[in-house]
């Protein structure tokens, strides 16, 4: 095991990977509709999770120096502005937005659905994430700054979580018939999906902000019958690590990107002895493990090249190129990840692995991106941080790779950078440095709200709002 990188180049390698990674929101997200790309360069739709994280990129942009707080609120206010105005109704076309939901995917040229994308609450939450960011965050009393504010405060309360509850919906959830939770999305043309968000996963800031609402909320028996309703099921163990299962990490990641849930706890983590935060410390943790073990024999794993997430991949294929000596499967976009319920890995490392988890576990996440970094180089890492994933073993150049270059030694590497993922290495990496995103939203009155509705107690919950 190589020692750990000196100090003095930690800091200088987060300071680029920060700056860089700020860029990329700053410099493809739309300024006259705030669209932040799905992907980059390639030019496919705008994402409503994506734009959220570029809220949350502003602020810490501002906070950074790298551009102004009076060019990022002007930005921030013009961001807002568009989503309070944007169309929202029960057409299927022409519209961005119904009941308060955002439509998952949103055209470019006009900022309204993509083809048939689903009504989705958990996009939608992800980018009232960085609305109400923003709304703590820009605290001044000036005209654009109180603008930001109320325009975030409008938002949030236009949202009618309760008109996305299963019991309201009057059909069942098929991955959880008995669930009173959240449903996933909503169409014009069929109505609700058919899964709710239940059971460990990226889906508890959904809860915590309909919880909070002071409009539309739901009541505590969402959480208890819907999110936390089978967590006795999801605990296990993987790798010598106890903890809630979920293989992809952003699911131990999305919603610690708003919520500092260090010393808080609900009714199932007091029964554990730990908290949510200690948790994603132990997945991260337990996937580095299985990188250094590297049970499926793929090349390059190790205690410093490792990270399973959803990410693009090299090629759809069924046991088409020997690895090793094994014939392998190899995928293109799917939910990567490791865990004792199941493992997905074809080989692709995922870099937001590591930097959605930096806070968690900094002492091996770091050092995981800086040799990536190392090892690579530009074809990995550019002017906007790192591309969304590399797989070492497929080296196969004359597979038609689609989705990215592949070199005979060095193997595939994504052609874009993934808005949802570069969103969690920028805002992580900040919460592990200053702190800053979880100390703005401690000051937040929803989000508190909803913890507290949950049941959350402990920590900066018990101490006086500020």
């Amino acid at each position: 095991m190589p020692p750990p990188p000196a100090p003095a180049a930690v800091e200088a390698f987060s300071e680029d990977l920060t700056q860089r990674t700020f860029r990329y929101f700053w410099e493809t997200t739309d300024t006259r509709m705030c669209l932040a790309p799905d992907r980059w360069p390639s030019l496919t739709f705008s994402s409503i999770a994506a734009t959220g994280f570029a809220l949350t990129a502003y602020g810490i942009g501002a906070e950074r120096g790298y551009v102004t707080r009076e060019e990022a609120a002007k930005r921030t206010r013009d961001c807002l502005k568009f989503y309070w105005d944007a169309p929202q109704g029960a057409a299927a076309k022409d519209i961005t937005g119904y009941k308060g939901f955002f439509y998952h995917f949103l055209k470019y040229d006009d900022g309204t659905r993509h083809a048939t994308t689903e009504l989705s609450t958990v996009d939608t939450t992800l980018f009232l994430g960085g609305a109400l960011f923003a709304q703590s965050y820009y605290d001044r009393d000036d005209p654009v700054e109180a603008e930001i504010r109320d325009l975030a405060e409008r938002i949030y309360r236009r949202v009618e979580w309760d008109w996305a509850l299963r019991g309201s919906t009057g059909t069942k959830a098929r991955n959880y018939p008995a669930s009173q939770g959240i449903t996933m999305g909503w169409k014009p043309e069929d109505g609700w999906q058919p899964a709710d968000w239940v059971g460990y996963n990226e889906g508890m800031l959904v809860y915590i902000l309909a919880l909070g609402s002071p409009t539309h909320p739901v009541g505590k028996a969402a959480w208890d019958k819907g999110w936390a309703a089978r967590l006795d099921e999801d605990w296990g163990s993987f790798y010598g690590y106890e903890h809630l299962q979920f293989e992809p990490l952003f699911g131990h990641q999305y919603s610690h990107v708003w919520v500092d849930f260090r010393g808080i706890q609900d009714e199932f983590m007091r029964g554990k002895g730990i908290d949510y935060f200690e948790n994603s410390r132990r997945a991260t943790l337990s996937q580095r493990a299985y990188g250094i073990d590297n049970p499926n024999d793929w090349k390059e794993y190790s205690g410093d090249l490792w990270g399973w997430t959803a990410s693009d991949g090299p090629k759809y294929s069924r046991d088409e190129y020997a690895v090793n000596g094994k014939l392998r499967t190899f995928f293109t976009y799917t939910a990567r990840g490791v865990s004792s319920v199941r493992v997905v890995d074809d080989g692709t490392i995922v870099p937001t692995a590591a930097g959605g988890s930096i806070p968690f576990a900094p002492e091996v996440t770091i050092p995981a991106l800086m040799a990536m970094r190392d090892r690579y180089g530009e074809r990995v890492y550019d002017k906007y941080g790192f591309k969304d994933a590399f797989n070492p073993s497929f080296t196969f150049t004359q597979a038609d790779s689609r989705t990215g270059p592949v070199d005979p030694k060095l193997g595939w590497v994504a052609a874009d950078h993934l808005g949802i993922d570069q969103g969690p290495i920028l805002a992580m990496m900040e919460n592990h440095r200053s702190g800053l995103v979880w100390r703005t939203m401690r000051k937040n009155p929803h989000i508190r709200r909803g913890l507290e509705r949950i049941g959350f107690t402990g920590g900066w919950l018990d101490q006086p709002q500020q």
